[in-house]
């Protein structure tokens, strides 16, 4: 008698059940964003003692405040796009696509380099971790394209413990960093002692060999299985010949390889220069910088550019609707009410309240998780933690490094299931927030014991 069903491993039970509950439940992020900021403004009343006149004042006045940071976050996603429709750039990828040969290969690959990549910065990571998994999506039959796609997701766990970390490059720099932390840190912390220190070292060794392989267990059964739809990548060549003899002037300057490679050039003279001078010191503005003029000379022609830029505008409507009210959320959050306190600085207070000197980088990292939901930005993070959680780390005798690296694991930590980060990849993707959560989740899980356990431990 055969079989048309495979029987299930017990993570792929349980994975499935998330999946299918979240699918089913979990709306869009915009009404994720809705439904946060209602609940923020029911909380920041009661708890600082503002008005509601004076919530909704913090509100609107936060509303603006990630502008020239959305749009970065859209070329993310336009650059991102357009360098990945480029047939050079295809197949390039293909060639590294074809390292893995069967679907659990190929979760465990775009896992392990989205990872490397986020460590690296997690702009580029997020981006190419994305085009990454498409593509393999594209060469590896039976792999489940739901399932890639929150692989390439969670190697942004690796990014706040890397070399673009907000948290602990700022207190590298030391700049404003004895008023920033309330007087408990009076110098610059190297980061020797926080993202090169052996507890974070090792946290991240074991990371990268546990999620690739939590990721690679979770596959689902064949019957599960949704592929992704190849005929997605099959665009329409843009450099299709024409008959140069019948063009206009205006059309020959659009097809022309000469303006394209002039200018190309000209911003590839700006990246090696920027390289020279600030060494390997990569941000979001020289990433898309990158990306865009690597796109140019990619498609070779500005037309070609041109279509590719206006097919990856399209994925942007998530960042341009839903970014302004996180921004606003941040608002209520940090607004310092009668009781001299904010919503955000009173969640990091409660954890403290129940802290000794070897649960204390664990509540932190707790305590970070949460406000992460809400304050979904590094920067913004620490400028709300560090005054309630670094003086409070000292007064128990807590390393400042730790404590620094405890809120820099939470802030990256909870955005397994926070929407807002994964929009660029699920953009590029072309899924939603309920196709990959449910995957995500149990990578939250995985990844907080692994991290809780590490700065117990150390």
């Amino acid at each position: 008698m055969s079989h048309s069903m495979t029987q299930k491993t017990a993570l792929q039970r349980i994975s499935y059940f998330f999946v299918t509950l979240l699918q089913r439940y979990l709306p869009d992020p915009f009404i994720f964003a809705i439904v946060l900021t209602l609940v923020v403004f029911a909380l920041v009343m009661p708890s600082t003692g503002q008005g509601p006149v004076q919530v909704v004042e913090a509100w609107a006045g936060g509303f603006w405040k990630l502008l020239s940071f959305s749009m970065q976050m859209a070329m993310v996603v336009v650059t991102g796009h357009a360098m990945a429709s480029a047939p050079a750039f295809k197949r390039k990828l293909a060639i590294m696509a074809s390292i893995a040969k069967t679907p659990g290969q190929a979760i465990v690959l775009v896992t392990v380099v989205s990872a490397i990549a986020c460590w690296v910065n997690w702009g580029f990571g997020l981006v190419v971790g994305a085009i990454f998994a498409r593509e393999l999506a594209a060469k590896i039959r039976g792999v489940d394209y739901r399932l890639l796609i929150a692989s390439a997701y969670s190697g942004f766990l690796f990014w706040h413990a890397g070399l673009s970390g907000s948290i602990p490059l700022a207190i590298a720099g030391g700049a404003n960093i004895e008023t920033v932390t309330n007087g408990a840190v009076t110098a610059a912390i190297p980061t020797s002692e926080t993202i090169f220190s052996p507890m974070n070292i090792t946290i991240l060794l074991v990371m990268l060999v546990t999620i690739p392989l939590l990721n690679r267990l979770m596959h689902p059964a064949p019957q599960d299985t949704i592929e992704f739809d190849t005929s997605e990548l099959l665009e329409s060549n843009d450099s299709e010949s024409i008959d140069k003899a019948s063009m206009t002037p205006a059309e020959r300057m659009e097809n022309s390889r000469v303006l394209s490679g002039l200018i190309g050039l000209m911003g590839y003279v700006f990246v090696v220069y920027y390289f020279i001078q600030n060494g390997f010191a990569l941000n979001l503005n020289i990433v898309n910088f990158t990306f865009l003029f690597s796109a140019i000379l990619l498609h070779g022609t500005p037309k070609s550019l041109l279509n590719a830029v206006s097919d990856g505008a399209k994925n942007c409507s998530g960042i341009l609707l839903q970014f302004p009210f996180y921004a606003g959320i941040m608002g209520m959050m940090t607004a310092v009410g009668s009781s001299g306190d904010s919503l955000a600085s009173l969640i990091s207070q409660g954890f403290v309240a129940i802290s000794n000197e070897t649960t204390f980088p664990l509540f932190t990292f707790l305590s970070a998780g949460i406000v992460n939901f809400f304050v979904p930005s590094g920067g913004g993070q620490w400028a709300v933690q560090a005054p309630v959680m670094m003086p409070a780390g000292a007064e128990l005798g807590v390393d400042a490094a730790k404590t620094a690296m405890a809120i820099a694991w939470g802030d990256a930590w909870t955005n397994m299931i926070q929407p807002f980060w994964a929009l660029p990849a699920l953009a590029i993707a072309g899924l939603g927030a309920k196709d990959v959560m449910g995957y995500c989740l149990l990578a939250l899980l995985g990844s907080g014991v692994i991290i809780g356990l590490g700065l117990m431990i150390f």
